[in-house]
């Protein structure tokens, strides 16, 4: 009697090309969750940092009854009479209200070393004999002019990147910028070019009569330029005030989020009409996120395009410069960023990130929204309010409400506009 053959068990080919096809189907459906949930967890954890700054501002002004000042700091010094100059002596009142937060958000030691004379730098060269403490050379308390930030040796604390300020989502980091900031400033929804008239170009007092005005009637954030700012002047409620907004980094990438077109046929420009830079067909038709490039057909590229340095959106967390610390609440997120007559000048200047659909805001009562890029926004090419507008137009009057639909109110403190939804849900 024959004794039977076992069949040894296994796959066939076909069965064994059916399992490969399903695994790499189901990878193909867990790597886009895996990412979306890795993005997430970056969302929050930009959330959380922006809570920190939240509780920091709070703190700040439970001790000193007044918000930390957007552009303060020391003098000029001796070595210039012009704040926007350079120098080694003194930071020429250029500071961003960052770095009065800095002992608040777990950054003592930076702030200790800031608030001191220090004899370190980037490259490890003495400081220069311009900062005019010597035997040795060392920096002045309060640091130098962030504007000049990164010409050697440089000053440790304004290139040094600090956590709790960027987000993990943007992949911005080092030079052409350093210390980098993903969190800006809300100065309202002006960008007109009075935000710097209230002290003169020495720092030597308060401007006169009608540059305090005009100083005034762009002023509708929570933070000034040069002008302390509290609580009490917030008349249309903190939780319906933003006190600041997320800002993407430059890459150098031509992005119209970081990289500003800066427009120097008139001042005024912009603030006529925020449209100004998208109007003259400056934005790629083909990359909608892009500015037009050089040799791009259907197009003019903007000249110059500001996206190196400390002219970048991001670029140094303690320059009060507007490309790297400041926001308006005119156009919606996300969309262009287009300066006036000068690159120190206001601009557009609008909430963005790498986040999709939107961005982080900051109110000013602590709580962190995430706000759309399809936010109402009102007319996109509406003059914004200033003194004396063109025409006399009874709309950009001072104290008028804004034209920038429920994005530019939020901006504003005071101009009584009735917010009718729930921001925080």
């Amino acid at each position: 009697m024959k004794l039977g053959v076992r069949a040894r068990p296994g796959f066939t080919l076909v069965e064994l090309l059916v399992v490969i096809a399903i695994i790499g189907v189901l990878v193909g459906l867990l790597l886009p969750a895996v990412q979306a949930a890795r993005e997430a967890a970056r969302r929050m954890s930009c959330s959380n940092n922006f809570k920190q700054l939240g509780l920091a501002v709070h703190n700040y002004h439970s001790t000193y009854k007044q918000l930390p000042q957007q552009g303060g700091g020391t003098g000029i010094g001796v070595q210039t009479n012009r704040w926007w100059r350079t120098g080694n002596d003194a930071n020429h009142e250029c500071l961003s209200a960052l770095v009065g937060l800095t002992p608040f958000f777990e950054q003592q030691a930076l702030w200790e070393q800031i608030s001191n004379p220090d004899t370190r730098s980037v490259t490890g060269a003495p400081p220069p004999a311009t900062t005019a403490l010597t035997n040795p050379p060392r920096w002045p308390a309060m640091g130098p002019n962030p504007r000049n930030y990164s010409r050697n040796p440089g000053y440790v604390p304004w290139a040094t990147e600090i956590p709790t300020l960027r987000c993990p989502s943007d992949p911005g980091t080092g030079l052409p910028a350093l210390g980098r900031t993903n969190y800006a400033m809300c100065l309202g929804d002006a960008p007109g070019t009075w935000h710097n008239q209230y002290k003169r170009s020495d720092l030597s007092g308060v401007n006169g009569s009608g540059a305090v005005q005009n100083h005034q009637a762009v002023s509708r954030g929570v933070f000034m330029v040069r002008k302390e700012s509290k609580f009490r002047d917030i008349l249309d409620g903190l939780s319906n005030t933003i006190a600041m907004g997320e800002i993407k980094t430059s890459l150098g990438d031509r992005d119209i989020r970081t990289a500003a077109s800066w427009e120097r046929d008139g001042s005024n420009d912009v603030s006529d009409n925020p449209s100004y830079c998208l109007d003259l067909g400056q934005i790629s038709p083909t990359r909608p996120t892009k500015w037009c490039g050089p040799g791009e057909t259907g197009c003019t590229p903007p000249s110059p395009l500001s996206q190196n340095n400390h002219e970048a959106r991001g670029a140094n967390w303690a320059n009060f410069r507007y490309q790297c610390t400041t926001m308006f609440t005119i156009l919606p997120p996300n969309t262009e960023n287009c300066v006036g007559v000068w690159i120190d000048s206001p601009g557009t200047m609008p909430a963005s990130s790498n986040h999709q659909g939107g961005a982080h805001i900051l109110m000013a009562d602590g709580a962190v929204v995430f706000m759309t890029d399809s936010v109402e926004s009102g007319n996109r090419r509406a003059g914004a309010v200033r003194r004396n507008p063109p025409g006399g137009d009874f709309a950009r009057q001072p104290g008028a409400e804004s034209p920038y639909g429920l994005w530019g109110s939020l901006g504003t403190k005071a101009m009584s506009e009735v917010m009718d939804m729930q921001l925080n849900q």
